[in-house]
């Protein structure tokens, strides 16, 4: 169909577990390597999502799982000594969900990516990066996160990679020493003008064992499920200030509880608010 054919070094003689040691390079076949890859990656995550659908099992142990999940990561991050000041996670109850969807213009249940949230904070602005890294490796897969869902108003990347060019020769330790970004604007439209984040949403995979007993495992089916699962980082500074005026929880609900309104009641006449 797509009048492509692969190398037989690629799709005959080379090991799965290879395919990575030659999309990594820069022999004659990398390229034909990322391909099969970029498939295998679709076709796992399409299979992942199909078997969600087939199983009969309850959000609530869903979201359990991937809690125990993500809580066995960061307590392992934490003994390893990495910078975590406070680590918490909520489920957002019915009646938020129906005020979200009642606020916006878009009214599907599916297009909530926040049902389950995890919040991590820094002691210092310098920690987010090295953080942020940590997850990527010990539980976030990058290749998973949700595009159009990620939301960055805390690190200037392009400041941070030129500062750590410049300082990657004298730096014996490596750090790297962020600036905040000082342009990027809130993401949501019921955020205060100074509430700033680094806000993401990826598909988190979970074993299937996890959730079923092995006699009830499908036979011929995937190993892995996908969860949708927002997370938000902040250093301990922004995350006081983000609790504060304008910015705190209690005036973002206000404003998006009065925007309900103005959707509810409007005449026909009224302009429609803006989504």
């Amino acid at each position: 169909a797509y009048a492509m054919a692969i190398p037989d070094e690629v799709a005959a003689d080379l090991p799965s577990r290879d395919l990575f040691l030659v999309a990594s390079s820069h022999g004659p076949h990398q390229k034909w390597a990322c391909v099969v890859l970029k498939v295998m990656h679709i076709i796992h995550h399409i299979n992942g999502r199909a078997a969600l659908l087939k199983m009969s099992v309850s959000d609530e142990i869903i979201f359990r799982e991937i809690e125990l999940k993500v809580m066995h990561v960061v307590e392992q991050l934490r003994a390893a000594g990495a910078p975590i000041a406070e680590f918490e996670w909520s489920r957002k109850p019915r009646d938020s969900q129906i005020t979200k969807l009642l606020a916006k213009r878009s009214s599907l249940a599916a297009s909530i990516y926040d049902k389950l949230r995890f919040r991590l904070i820094v002691p210092r602005h310098e920690d987010l990066v090295p953080m942020i890294a940590c997850l990527t490796r010990q539980l976030i897969p990058f290749n998973y996160v949700v595009p159009g869902e990620s939301v960055n108003q805390l690190v200037d990347v392009e400041d941070m990679l030129r500062i750590f060019e410049e300082q990657q020769a004298a730096a014996a330790n490596g750090a790297v020493n962020v600036k905040r970004a000082s342009t990027v604007g809130p993401y949501n439209e019921f955020s205060g003008p100074e509430y700033r984040i680094v806000n993401f949403v990826a598909d988190l995979p979970l074993r299937i064992d996890r959730l079923l007993p092995k006699n009830e495992l499908p036979p011929n089916g995937g190993h892995v499920v996908f969860v949708l699962t927002e997370f938000q980082i902040a250093d301990k500074q922004t995350a006081m200030r983000n609790e504060s005026g304008a910015s705190s929880h209690e005036a973002y609900k206000a404003r998006q509880h009065e925007r309900v309104r103005m959707r509810l009641f409007r005449d026909k006449d009224d302009p429609l608010p803006p989504d």
